[in-house]
C-alpha cells in the first residue's frame, strides 16, 4: 500500500468514527445505556461475521486459548464502547471528542509512569496546555450551573486507551513468538460492552427508526474502522496516526453542528483550540524528530 492510500484510508477512517455524535442526536427514544447496548450488539454481529471471514472458524475454537493480552485489551476496548455512548448521552459532542482527544497525551504519561519510557520536554509541554484546555471547559461547565458529569464519563475513554497500549506495550516486551493477532480484543469489548449494558438498558425503548441508526453506528461508524486503522497500523507510524485521527473531532463537531444544530459554546471551543494546538504541536515534532533519525541512519 502507497503512502498516500494509506493517509487517505485514515482520513475515510475519521470520517466514519466522527458521525456518531450527530446521528445519535436523531434517536428517538433509545437514551443511555440503551443506545450503548444496540451499538455494542451490532458491532459485535458484524464483527463476527467480518473475522469469520477473514479468519475462519478456526479461530473461534481457539478462543479459550487466546492470550491474557487480546483479553485485556478487550476489557479497555468495552470500557470505551460504553463511555463514549454514555457520555454522548451526559453532553455536547464537542466536549465528548474533545476530551478523548487526550488519547495520545494520556498514553505519553503512562508509557513515562509504568514503562519508564523518557518523555521530551515539548511532550510535557503537550500534556500541560492540554490540560488547561480540559481546565477551562470544566471551569466554565460549572460557572454555567451545567453539570460535569458527561466529560468526566468522557474522560474513561483516554483513560481506557491509554491503559490498553500501555499494558500491551509492556506484554509485548516479554513475547518471544509472534505478535499477537489484536482483531480478536475489538469483538471482545464490543461483546462486553453489550452484554454489560443490557441489564442497565432494560426495558428496552428503541424504535425501528432508532435501531436502525444505531445498525448503523455499529457497523458502519465503529466495526468497519476499527478493522481498517488496525490495518493501517501497519502502514502508517503511530505518531501519523495520532495526528490524523484528531481530524474526528474536527468533522465530529462539524457534522454536529450542520447536521444537529449543535452549535459548541465558545468556552469549548476555545478550550478545544488549546487542546488540539497541543496535540498538532506535539505529533509534528514527533514526526520531524522521526524524519531527522530515519535521514542520520540513512547517511550512515
Amino acid at each position: 500500500m502507497s503512502h498516500a492510500r494509506a493517509v487517505f484510508l485514515m482520513i475515510v477512517v475519521t470520517l466514519l468514527w466522527s458521525i456518531a455524535g450527530v446521528v445519535a442526536r436523531h434517536l428517538e427514544a433509545a437514551r443511555s445505556f440503551e443506545v450503548t447496548f444496540w451499538r455494542s450488539f451490532f458491532n459485535a454481529l458484524t464483527l463476527t461475521l467480518a473475522l469469520s471471514a477473514m479468519r475462519g472458524p478456526a479461530m473461534w475454537r481457539q478462543l479459550p486459548e487466546w492470550p491474557r493480552s487480546v483479553w485485556i485489551s478487550g476489557i479497555c476496548w468495552a470500557v470505551m464502547f460504553t463511555a463514549f455512548m454514555v457520555a454522548l448521552t451526559l453532553t455536547s459532542v464537542a466536549n465528548v471528542l474533545i476530551t478523548m482527544a487526550l488519547a495520545p497525551l494520556v498514553t505519553a504519561l503512562f508509557a513515562r509512569s509504568f514503562l519508564h519510557q523518557h518523555l521530551p520536554p515539548r511532550t510535557w509541554m503537550a500534556i500541560a496546555a492540554a490540560g488547561l484546555g480540559i481546565a477551562w471547559m470544566f471551569g466554565n461547565e460549572a460557572r454555567h450551573g451545567a453539570s460535569p458529569l458527561g466529560t468526566l464519563v468522557a474522560l474513561a475513554v483516554p483513560l481506557a486507551s491509554a491503559v490498553n497500549w500501555t499494558v500491551l506495550q509492556h506484554m509485548s516486551r516479554r513475547e518471544t513468538t509472534r505478535r499477537t493477532d489484536m482483531l480478536p480484543a475489538v469483538w471482545i469489548g464490543a461483546v462486553l460492552s453489550a452484554g454489560l449494558a443490557l441489564p442497565l438498558a432494560l426495558p428496552l425503548q428503541a424504535s425501528a427508526h432508532d435501531i436502525g441508526l444505531l445498525a448503523l453506528l455499529g457497523a458502519v461508524q465503529l466495526a468497519v474502522p476499527c478493522l481498517l486503522v488496525v490495518r493501517l497500523s501497519r502502514e502508517l507510524p503511530a505518531p501519523e496516526i495520532a495526528l490524523l485521527a484528531l481530524l474526528e473531532v474536527v468533522f465530529g463537531v462539524a457534522w454536529a453542528w450542520l447536521g444537529a444544530g449543535e452549535r459548541p459554546a465558545s468556552e469549548t471551543l476555545i478550550g478545544g483550540s488549546i487542546v488540539l494546538a497541543a496535540l498538532i504541536g506535539n505529533e509534528l515534532r514527533s514526526l520531524r524528530t522521526a524524519a531527522r533519525r530515519e535521514g542520520r541512519a540513512s547517511e550512515s
